[in-house]
């Protein structure tokens, strides 16, 4: 059993916690927000009043946070985790956030004498409530392995990407993929409604043909064809239209940043931000079919 500390129990961080005290590991949870602090502890996490307490005696602090501003806060500000964590504490990032920030981050930890590695993760709130997540790991060799039998407790497959930042760059390739995936899937099914093509006629064809991908097979947005979709529920999200733009901004800055050239997940970007302007923030990324076939 270790002694863990987890920042951040939001609709990822909380999940990934129980997981962890699930496997019998005890752990002390923090969020800046009362809600959170008291919704995680009617779930069963034992939690703290302040982010230092999360550091003290623990083996392992885990943080999922939302954006690079709030990493660089809770690691690098006066009280934050690079100034209380012990040097044997492992610091494990799971936020999904710009590569200058992982990598800044990890450079003053390293300066500091303080092992971290950046492990975003990927599967979503259902992946994180069943313990089958990816983590997509930065950072030395020794420190994965260090963090990896916590890691498992969380997810299925945690895959080493290399140095410091290459997790975030790897999730940020991922979630391209994704998005520009899912708008092909998209517009597919739009022409074939307009065109007179049974959607799951369509998918009995495409999903054993050349076009098959995940966002075709296991998260089709069109009701029918695969069950346990959102397109099956209103597009009630599994991960929402707000969280894949946020991705793809990440990877478009990170192309523009060096040199890629990335003209499908920009545009990609720019078919998510007028998604979300829409009013769609909340909705499950695969219903910007809605916007795509023209209606809603």
């Amino acid at each position: 059993m270790a002694e863990i500390g987890f920042v951040g129990l939001g609709n990822m961080g909380r999940p990934m916690a129980l997981r962890l005290i699930a496997a019998g590991h005890a752990v002390r949870g923090f969020d800046v927000a009362a809600p959170a602090r008291e919704a995680a502890g009617a779930a069963g996490i034992p939690t703290v009043e302040e982010l230092a307490a999360t550091a003290a005696g623990a083996e392992a602090v885990f943080t999922m946070l939302p954006a690079g501003a709030d990493v660089r806060a809770v690691y690098c500000d006066a009280g934050g985790l690079l100034a209380v964590a012990g040097p044997d504490t492992l610091l494990v990032d799971s936020s999904t956030i710009d590569l200058e920030t992982a990598r800044d981050v990890h450079a003053e930890a390293s300066a500091g004498g303080i092992a971290m590695l950046d492990a975003p993760v990927s599967g979503g709130v259902g992946g994180a409530e069943a313990g089958t997540l990816t983590f997509m790991v930065g950072g030395e060799a020794s420190d994965v392995a260090r963090g990896e039998p916590l890691m498992a407790a969380m997810g299925r497959n945690i895959v080493h990407a290399g140095g410091p930042g290459n997790g975030q760059a790897a999730k940020m390739c991922n979630n391209m993929i994704l998005g520009v995936s899912m708008i092909a899937v998209s517009e597919a099914f739009a022409l074939a409604e307009r065109v007179g093509l049974d959607a799951q006629t369509l998918f009995d064809i495409v999903s054993t043909a050349s076009g098959q991908c995940w966002s075709l097979t296991s998260y089709c947005p069109v009701p029918g064809p695969v069950p346990s979709s959102p397109a099956n529920r209103d597009y009630r999200a599994g991960f929402t239209a707000a969280m894949m733009l946020k991705d793809l901004r990440l990877a478009r800055g990170a192309a523009q940043a060096n040199g890629a050239n990335t003209p499908l997940g920009s545009h990609a970007a720019s078919l998510y931000e007028q998604y979300c302007a829409d009013g769609e923030e909340g909705s499950d990324f695969s219903g910007i079919i809605r916007m795509l076939r023209g209606g809603g």
